[in-house]
Order: structure tokens, then sequence, then C-alpha cells
């Protein structure tokens, strides 16, 4: 990526390009102490943008950090990132907060931020393949789940692996009693017989700003959505599997293990609603 196409505020001031961030003693490269949020500039649009400076900032809090800025403070940089690239430029913005000391648990003190800001197209929704894995969201107590923090991801890491291996796209990953909890890097949602089914937000996950979003919309629209506990088996027997995220935001999958599916009139429904949404935030 050239250094045009990113743009990184650390310290009082923009700097163009990727910028270094930590030193060999900071303790988020020792001990993880890193939070971030994923938001989406595109088309002059900024979905819940301000829910995601907001999230950042509360996950910060998960962790035991002292957050800098606020939520507006984030937002009025993200906006001034804007006019850095040329107009409707597709951007990626990740704000984040790490602390530089600490022994175990971070010193609140040392708490430091920057936004990174990237040129970053929307994924075409041609589809994409998914598998069950062997492996599981942590349950509140053995992780900080209510937070979008770096460390969850080594293990969200691994399903992919696991997908990639055995030529898939994305690896479905369980909550710790076997229930389908999410794609590793998206709320998953599916369609059977004209209504919507998705994991209940249940601690385990991130109950994603994007997903919360598209239920809205769905009910709102009159689509039944139901938000419950559902067995890995049942995504055999969906009419479509969907995905909700911020980096891609609505998505279809397109084959699940074995079968073969098509993107179906509810993710069809779900994205023209969300893109609907997005236009209201120009």
């Amino acid at each position: 990526m050239a250094a045009s196409e990113r743009w990184t505020y650390i310290d009082g001031e923009w700097q163009q390009g990727s910028v270094p961030l930590m030193t060999s003693a900071t303790h988020a490269a020792w001990l993880g102490s890193v939070v971030f949020d994923g938001a989406r500039h595109f088309d002059r649009m900024a979905p819940d943008m301000d829910l995601h400076c907001q999230r950042v900032v509360d996950s910060a809090e998960v962790l035991g950090m002292a957050a800098t800025l606020d939520r507006d403070q984030i937002l009025e940089l993200v906006f001034d990132s804007v006019k850095r690239f040329p107009a409707g430029a597709p951007l990626y913005v990740r704000p984040m907060f790490w602390a530089e000391s600490g022994f175990i648990d971070p010193d609140p003190e040392s708490t430091r931020f920057a936004l990174v800001v990237s040129v970053s197209p929307l994924p075409e929704p041609k589809g994409f393949s998914a598998c069950m894995t062997p492996f599981e969201r942590p349950v509140p107590s053995a992780a900080p789940t209510k937070a979008k923090a770096a460390c969850h991801y080594p293990n969200l890491g691994r399903a992919m692996r696991a997908a990639k291996t055995r030529g898939y796209d994305a690896g479905v990953i369980t909550d710790a009693i076997g229930n389908v909890a999410e794609f590793a890097f998206a709320n998953l949602m599916f369609g059977k017989d004209g209504e919507v089914h998705t994991p209940a937000a249940n601690g385990t996950f991130l109950n994603g700003i994007t997903r919360q979003r598209v239920i809205a919309l769905l009910r709102a629209d009159g689509v039944k959505v139901h938000e419950r506990a559902i067995e890995p088996e049942e995504l055999g027997h969906a009419d479509e599997i969907f995905q909700t995220g911020n980096y891609g935001k609505v998505m279809p999958c397109t084959r699940y293990e074995e079968r073969s599916l098509q993107p179906g009139p509810l993710y069809r429904r779900a994205r023209e609603l969300y893109w609907d949404f997005a236009a209201t935030t120009r």
C-alpha cells in the first residue's frame, strides 16, 4: 500500500503511511493490552461511526485502561482524516488504545491512542464458503469478551486456518457448550422458512454493531428475527446463510460444508435495508 493510502494519528499529529507505535518494552506487545475498533467510511457514508468510536472507549475500560479521548473527540478525528483522501474513497477506520506499562495488569495512566485510516475497498458480495471448526469462544469469566480486544484474535485465527486447510474461506466457531457462536470474522445469520435466525448474544462473542443494526432494520421491515441458541446441525438445513460485520457489512455464504447455497431473499433484503440506512448517514 502506498503511503498516500494510509494516514496515522499518533501523539497529536497526523503522519502519512504506517507508523511505528510501540517499543520493545511496551506492555501491549508483551501482555496484550490492545483494543481497537473497525469502521467504514465509503461513498461519503459513515454508518454507525459514533457507535464504533464509543465501543473502542468502552473496550479500553474493560481491559483496565483509561481512554485518553472520548467518543466525540475520536469522531472528530475520523472526519478530519477523511479530508486527506479523495472524495468518496472507501476507507477502513481503526481507532485503538493500548497500555505502555504495567506488570500483569496495565497501568491505566500509560494508555495511548492511535487512529489508522486506510484505503480499503468493500469486498464484492460474491459469496464465501464456510465450514464448522473445532474451536470455541471463551466464556466471560475466562476472557474480556465484552471488549473488541486483540487478545481474542489468535483463537479466531486458528478457526480461520482450520477452515482454509479444508478449502473453505471461513470457519464457524461455537460457544463453550457447543452452540453456534459466529463466523471467525463476523456474526452469523441464516434464513429458514422466511424467517431469520441468529445466535443469541450470550456474552461469548461480540454483539456486533452491524449485527444489531441489521436485526433492527429487518424487524422494522416486518421480518421475524429469532435470537436463540442454535445447534450446529441447523446450519446444514438452512435455506440461506449470511454474515454481518463491519469489514464486508452484509455478505452471503454460497457454500456451507458440502452444500451449495444461493444468496437468498432474506440476505438480499438485509443488504438492501442496510445500504438504505447507510445513505442516511451522508
